[in-house]
């Protein structure tokens, strides 16, 4: 049996920006390649059965039916500007961050400590999983292309944003139902407040990540400085 601080596990959900990956490689080096590249490679896309399925839901999002694909493009990249967290934005941009890693123009950062964690709890059978705002095709990227190599046979899935907000409760209890875990069995790892007051709500566990330069967390909430923190123990019972 898995406990943490005496308390049924049945799973470890993890947050990825400020969490397992340092936040500068992402808002440094993955938004600032997929918005120099979106226009371009929208603009070939766009005849595709992939482009013309982003198309319409750009034009679902923004309500206008009739949008061409050029203000489509436009909003895409409106969107990417704002760092807004838009499904068809998340999906375009994962295109791109692939397109990216196959040529080698970077690799994924992971923190040491959670790259070792993340090994070893996956070596003693915890189950592992993900939730990010990115879409799950450009999570599985970062993961599969990271500087200590390919993560990915660690995670038994992935959850992004069309599973529901981060910050909505209700997310996190389709994401139990999913797994057909108790939500007081899960454990959720974040470095965003709201994101974990959100699972709190749910009746999840969770764990605030502090990494270098994250603001303080209020001290009602438990809070970890590095994965190697975690109270986790393993029992035959």
């Amino acid at each position: 049996m898995l406990l943490l601080e005496e308390q049924p596990l049945g799973a470890i959900v993890l947050d990825i920006e400020g969490t397992t990956t340092d936040i500068a490689f992402v808002k440094n080096t993955l938004f600032p390649y997929a918005t120099e590249r979106l226009e371009a490679f929208m603009a070939e896309l766009a005849p595709t059965a992939e482009g013309q399925a982003i198309l319409a839901q750009v034009r679902a999002e923004v309500g206008d039916a009739d949008l061409s694909v050029e203000d489509c493009i436009a909003q895409l990249l409106a969107w990417a500007k704002a760092d807004q967290k838009v499904t068809p934005l998340k999906a375009v941009q994962g295109m791109i961050w692939d397109e990216g890693y196959r040529t080698k123009a970077y690799y994924s950062h992971v923190y040491d400590d959670a790259a070792a964690h993340i090994q070893e709890w996956h070596r003693r059978g915890v189950p592992l999983y993900i939730y990010s705002s990115g879409s799950i095709a450009a999570q599985k990227l970062l993961f599969a292309h990271t500087i200590v190599g390919d993560l990915t046979p660690c995670f038994q899935g992935y959850f992004d944003t069309t599973t529901g907000a981060k910050v909505d409760a209700t997310s996190y209890e389709n994401i139990a139902n999913t797994l057909e875990i108790a939500s007081k069995e899960l454990l959720f790892l974040s470095d965003h407040l709201g994101e974990l007051k959100a699972a709190q709500q749910a009746g999840w566990q969770v764990r605030a990540v502090q990494r270098p330069g994250t603001a303080d967390f209020p001290p009602d909430l438990p809070s970890i400085k590095h994965f190697g923190e975690l109270p986790i123990a393993f029992s035959d019972a």
